[in-house]
């Protein structure tokens, strides 16, 4: 099954997305002038506020954009570690629309959260973290026993592993709603993780063969 072969081949796309990344993140950092540091607030960061005034397009776009190089080389980081795996199961077709929908997502709860929850309705968010977030529940529920390494260097199974993170995030949310907290994007985490969780639950009924079974 196509899945299951020729994972160098799949690999090209992970290494298309991060190349992506890479560009935007150049892009910002080159925008000397007013008006391509402009262009870029406009086009590559998500807020309630953007959307209100039409930018739907930022809610894939501010998914692929970074302007920090330790987050963007966190995300690729991790983007590489696990995506790579979790393409053999899905194929090259569905992993793109997976990574796709999940960016999307984590870019529009960042949005309703910041409006609903915090009233905040310009609080821009830009990252994969969305996207990240989703690879990493997925991963999990689907090699729950297998040991991931947190914070590097504390090996803990891949379940415990992602769930600590949706807590934290969940936990961070809730400080953020009470004015604490840290300037981080809970809520674009928790909207990638959900669509994890429910590509997991529509993977299982699609997937269930024997091989399936042994790699799981």
């Amino acid at each position: 099954m196509e899945r299951f072969i020729d994972p160098f081949y799949k690999s090209q796309l992970i290494r298309t997305i991060i190349m992506i990344n890479i560009g935007v993140f150049l892009s910002w950092q080159y925008s000397f002038y007013e008006g391509s540091l402009q262009f870029m607030a406009q086009n590559f960061l998500v807020s309630w506020d953007a959307l209100a005034k039409g930018r739907f397009w930022v809610l894939l776009s501010s998914a692929f954009s970074h302007n920090a190089f330790f987050h963007i080389f966190i995300n690729m980081f991790v983007l590489h570690s696990f995506g790579t795996i979790v393409i053999q199961i899905t194929g090259r077709k569905a992993f793109l629309v997976f990574y796709l929908v999940a960016g999307v997502s984590g870019s529009f709860l960042h949005a309703a959260t910041s409006y609903f929850l915090l009233q905040e309705p310009y609080l821009n968010a830009l990252g994969a973290s969305g996207a990240i977030a989703g690879i990493i529940l997925l991963y999990a529920l689907l090699f729950p026993k297998k040991k991931i390494l947190l914070l590097g260097f504390i090996p803990i199974g891949a379940i415990w592993g992602a769930l600590l993170f949706v807590g934290v995030d969940l936990w961070g949310l809730i400080a953020q709603t009470r004015g604490g907290g840290f300037p981080i994007g809970h809520g674009a985490h928790l909207g990638g993780a959900l669509m994890g969780a429910l590509y997991f639950l529509w993977i299982r009924k699609k997937f269930r063969d024997q091989k399936f079974k042994e790699l799981i």
